[in-house]
């Protein structure tokens, strides 16, 4: 079931809504992401001073999405080390413009340095954002998080890609959806998503298929009339991320044989109004073992920041990150995502 306003992979640039108006084959050669930008007058595209950090510390996950970018399952090893960790913390101690720090995964929660990330990074006075699928919170050991969550005043964005039972269980798993109501539940009688509480509480969703994700504010409203009649859950906002072409979901493309229709769709929709709001202008995604990337997307790509003579940045060659300012982002055909209709952020929709 597509919600209402999903973007059809057949869906044809011309509309009333599309942002091109030329349509392109999936035989061409229109691919290339910087050509884009050249052509829309936004070339050459370059970081701004980084406000916020994203640590990805590692692939290790409860549950094997079918549209994860990452990767990530319950036999995956990668795992942010506490040397790693530490130096991370080091970075932020010295560079004050980094007033946001972004933990993910795979499940961040399962890393064994997860809580010294998080009340080091509070200790500091940063804003802390932990990427949250949910049904972490249930499995034995992690009885505490809901609580570790509300005494550190962690902003969660948690994993909830549909209202429904039945496209939640297609995309995460059976059970999933039960679960992820039960945490939700407990994240409300602590406070979470309840107006003045200070306890954010965001939602994701990510489209079942290979479509672009309806209107961000529609759906909005689509989720709180659902989850709030069936389940009396209340939240703070709702994200809307494209599916990106990579890793798993790519395969499940190729799988269905819809990759190169898919690439169709995200380039004929690509949106200039994006641009500005990208989140790697502002970003820089560290990798559970340190190496620095201008987002998780890339990281996942294995496209690192490089220096003047080609060798990946990590947190060891670097005093701190302001001085990435002005360097090119790296770009692939992957960015379309980024930029497709309304755009796609860690933080929803762009436009």
């Amino acid at each position: 079931m597509r919600p209402a306003g999903a973007t059809k992979i057949r869906y044809m640039a011309g509309k009333k809504d599309t942002p091109r108006s030329v349509v392109r084959s999936a035989t061409s050669n229109s691919f290339d992401f910087d050509v884009e930008l050249k052509r829309s007058g936004l070339a050459p595209l370059v970081r701004r001073e980084p406000t916020t950090v994203q640590i990805n510390v590692g692939r290790l996950c409860n549950q094997a999405c079918h549209h994860c970018h990452v990767d990530a399952g319950p036999k995956r090893t990668e795992r942010m080390a506490r040397p790693v960790a530490e130096r991370v913390i080091d970075i932020l101690r010295r560079d004050p413009s980094l007033g946001t720090v972004d933990i993910t995964g795979g499940a961040p929660e399962l890393n064994e340095n997860f809580r010294f990330l998080v009340e080091n990074a509070r200790a500091l006075g940063r804003r802390v954002i932990v990427r949250c699928n949910l049904t972490v919170m249930l499995l034995q050991g992690m009885e505490y998080l809901g609580n570790f969550y509300r005494d550190n005043r962690v902003e969660l964005v948690c994993s909830m890609p549909c209202h429904s039972k039945e496209n939640v269980e297609r995309q995460r798993g059976s059970g999933v959806f039960t679960k992820s109501v039960e945490a939700l539940r407990i994240l409300n009688e602590l406070g979470y998503g309840r107006p003045g509480s200070g306890l954010r509480l965001d939602l994701v969703y990510n489209p079942v298929g290979a479509f672009l994700p309806p209107q961000q504010k529609h759906l909005e409203a689509t989720y709180r009339e659902e989850l709030g009649r069936s389940f009396g859950i209340v939240f703070d906002h709702l994200l809307t991320i494209t599916n990106m072409p990579i890793n798993r979901f790519a395969r499940q493309l190729e799988i269905e044989g819809k990759k190169s229709e898919y690439m169709s769709l995200l380039v004929n929709h690509f949106n200039p109004v994006t641009v500005e709001g990208l989140m790697c202008r502002d970003l820089v995604s560290v990798g559970y073992e340190g190496t620095l990337y201008d987002c998780d997307f890339n990281q996942m790509a294995a496209m690192p920041i490089r220096d003047q003579v080609g060798r990946p940045l990590t947190l060891w060659n670097i005093h701190d990150m302001r001085s990435l300012r002005g360097r090119a982002i790296a770009t692939a055909a992957h960015c379309f995502g980024c930029t497709a209709g309304a755009g796609s952020s860690c933080g929803g929709s762009l436009a």
